[in-house]
């Protein structure tokens, strides 16, 4: 199974960003992850999701690529 994580974090100049999902092995690697983006951001909040691996044949939405594009 793939854990997703969303985020809620505040950017170092103070901006509140929602539903910012990143996929990761744990916790901490998603955290590092949004750290690497978000350069002194401040995670508010963090859900965790498990997210199904999908056939080739089920369809993908423009979120679901983003979501595997920012996992990488």
């Amino acid at each position: 199974m793939v854990s997703k994580y969303i985020f809620r974090i505040r950017t170092r100049n103070g901006v509140i960003v929602e539903h910012l999902s990143l996929y990761g092995r744990d916790e901490a690697d998603a955290r590092r992850k949004v750290e690497q983006i978000y350069n002194y951001c401040e995670v508010l909040a963090c859900v965790h999701q498990l997210a199904p691996l999908q056939s080739r044949s089920a369809s993908m939405n423009y979120e679901d690529v983003v979501d595997l594009i920012s996992a990488a």
